[in-house]
């Protein structure tokens, strides 16, 4: 008997349309069931049937398009998947921003002294910490202090204006009226409370309150401190104590510049906050729902497979489920027989940009002062007297971001991966450490075996820069002889750092700053990278020129007015470690003086005839840094440079190390 081959149907699988469909199955139809079926008319049965599955392909087609679109970012239009494909990416998108404001405050002390040598009383003074609250009544808003405002110190960097509050009789200053700055933030502040019984695994809370700007602290009914993490796999924190001799007797000799050290310390209390579509703030905790310690619970031959159906172990083709292990604290613990106490701040947007002199009420301050030897009734008479009010308006308080600028921001943020990868990315980093952990004003970073190639590389003359160190016995080495003789690591970077003083003059950092350099670049830096922090070198120098000015202009009203060019050119925070100095520049900013008529090179002590002489300053009993440099062998084609050891050119003190003088009119 004769056997029929079956021909194999053919389907067409580039169909999406309804229209598409359907001519497609009138086709198939047609070419596979012609004795079956052929009335193709509109209103038939069959022609029904063939509609309905045509309606039923175009839906489907659609929602597979739009779950495949909706997966991809850049693509996505759902607001839920924007927002859950932001923060698989580790984005959170920003539901509203606080506005922030400089606020001033003011606080008065008694006086102390007398004749001419009254002056306040800074024993008095008070440290408002930060977290101290401030507001507007007329607004209804709340801001929280950043920074700490510190009555008891003043410096170039925190300084701390001085006016005469009271007098008595005989017109002597009894009570003086202290000002400093401080940044605050808007932001209402509440509280939640929520109680745990049994631990379970991803345990979650939602705040009641939105949107939730910072989640300021979290605690347990034990007392222990809840840390906030971008991942429930990051178990290194920052934290920090303060600065003293208890801590570390060689790392306190800073604490003036330094209040703080930072550390980081491995934590199972931790948790991870989402940002939901709707506007609410989850928080997410471990997974960690062992009663006892991770150590009785890491994989190990008694455990591995105990979740396991079968009983045949040594069937080493079967996959292992990880979720047999996640009942350690590896992803954070999941709290339990506990109440934790959630503080956060919520609100923000436009409305909190309030205008000036709204920030006038004191709402709680966290003050501390040593009052030990000090009169009582002056002590709460002083902390009674603090006020605040804001000199410019509330600014930068916005509502959420659109959906464009949260897929820009996850790409951006995506890319960066928070690691430190060029030198401009370090650089960053440690200009955003908080201040309470040092003061860095200069930064420059250079690998480790750079110096020794830049002394190959370069023309013999510029081997014969250098900067030479000042000993107690007046000998002179040279910086370079100075450096440690070893291998140089290629793998390794060199970190150059400054700081400011009080005098906002440039000074080493101390070695508290720089331990808490290196401890908050850990997290970002690449593993192969090493990191060395060193002390650049500050050249002090001095500025001489003469000018001649035109004849219906007063000399000296015009002269004052080149000084104050050059100060302006030569401020230090313009100025970056090995940058050098081109001497026309300074010339053409004396120039666009009005009334100067023209330049000329001073005669004394100037055999190149420059027109700007510059002078190196380095007299430490006249509070200079020190180095000596040698100038007139630095400047080529009238460009001064810096040493090959990183340095940074100063003018200390601008009113004396400035002299300009008029040699003439016309």
């Amino acid at each position: 008997m004769a056997s029929t081959k079956v021909r194999p149907k053919e389907v067409n699988y580039l169909n999406k349309s309804f229209q598409g469909f359907k001519k497609d199955l009138i086709e198939y139809a047609k070419t596979y069931f012609p004795n079956s079926y052929a009335d193709f008319n509109e209103a038939s049965p069959g022609m029904m049937f063939i509609e309905m599955a045509s309606y039923v392909g175009d839906v489907l087609s659609f929602y597979i398009d739009e779950q495949f679109r909706e997966s991809l970012l850049a693509y996505a239009e759902e607001k839920k998947t924007v927002f859950d494909i932001a923060q698989s990416y580790g984005y959170q998108p920003t539901l509203s921003t606080p506005s922030t404001a400089t606020v001033d405050f003011f606080q008065t002390v008694p006086a102390q002294g007398s004749g001419n040598n009254i002056g306040p009383n800074y024993d008095y003074g008070y440290r408002i910490r930060p977290g101290s609250l401030v507001g507007s009544d007329d607004f209804g808003k709340t801001f929280k202090l950043v920074d700490e405002v510190n009555f008891q110190v003043s410096g170039a960097l925190d300084p701390t204006e001085v006016s005469i509050y009271e007098k008595n009789d005989d017109n002597e200053p009894t009570k003086f009226l202290l000002k400093k700055q401080g940044r605050v933030v808007s932001g209402e502040i509440t509280t939640e409370t929520f109680a745990f019984t049994d631990a379970i695994a991803y345990n979650k809370i939602k705040l009641s309150q939105k949107p939730v700007l910072e989640i300021i602290s979290c605690t347990d009914s034990e007392g222990n401190k809840w840390y906030q993490v971008e991942s429930l796999a990051q178990d290194l924190i920052f934290d920090d104590v303060a600065n003293t001799a208890d801590f570390d007797e060689t790392l306190s000799t800073g604490t003036d510049t330094t209040p703080y050290i930072l550390k980081t310390i491995r934590t199972k209390n931790r948790f991870k906050k989402k940002i939901t579509a709707d506007g609410d703030t989850i928080l997410m905790f471990g997974s960690g729902t062992a009663a006892g310690e991770d150590e009785e619970v890491i994989p190990n031959p008694t455990n591995v497979g105990t979740s396991f159906t079968n009983t045949n172990y040594l069937n080493t083709n079967s996959a292992l489920d990880p979720a047999n292990f996640l009942t350690t604290a590896v992803y954070g613990k999941a709290p339990s027989n506990t109440t934790l106490t959630i503080e956060y701040s919520y609100g923000g947007g436009a409305e909190d940009n309030i205008p000036v002199g709204s920030i006038s009420t004191v709402k709680g301050l966290i003050t501390e002062i040593n009052s030990s030897g000090l009169t009582g009734a002056l002590v709460n008479e002083s902390l009674q007297s603090i006020s605040v009010v804001n000199p410019v308006p509330a600014t930068g308080g916005r509502g959420e971001e659109t959906l464009n600028e949260v897929k820009e921001n996850t790409k951006q943020y995506f890319q960066a991966q928070q690691r430190a990868v060029t030198k401009e990315d370090y650089i960053t980093r440690i200009y955003n450490m908080p201040p309470k952990y040092g003061n860095i004003s200069k930064v420059h970073i250079a690998q480790d075996d750079q110096l020794n190639q830049a002394s190959l590389n370069v023309p013999d003359q510029l081997i014969t820069l250098e900067t030479v160190m000042e000993y107690g016995d007046g000998t002179g080495i040279p910086v370079n002889s100075l450096l440690p003789e070893r291998e140089p690591n290629p793998l390794a970077m060199n970190f150059y750092t400054l700081g400011y003083d009080n005098n906002k003059k440039l000074t080493n950092v101390n070695r508290a700053t720089k331990e808490n350099i290196k401890t908050y670049l850990g997290p970002y830096r690449m593993m192969t990278d090493a990191i060395n922090i060193k002390d650049a070198f500050i050249i002090n120098i001095g500025i001489k020129f003469d000018i001649f000015v035109k004849r219906e202009y007063n000399k000296e009203e015009i002269i004052l007015k080149c000084v104050e060019k050059v100060k302006q050119y030569f401020d230090i925070d313009k100025w970056q470690i090995n940058q050098p100095i081109i001497l026309a520049d300074v010339a053409y900013e004396i120039s666009l003086v009005e009334g100067v008529n023209n330049i000329v090179p001073p005669v004394q002590n100037n055999p190149e005839e420059s027109l700007i002489i510059v002078e190196n300053k380095f007299d430490t009993s006249k509070g200079y840094a020190g180095n000596i440099y040698n100038i007139a062998e630095s400047i080529r084609k009238g460009v001064l440079y810096p040493s090959l050891d990183p340095s940074i050119f100063e003018v200390r003190f601008p009113d004396i190390d400035i002299q300009g003088r008029v040699v003439g009119d016309y």
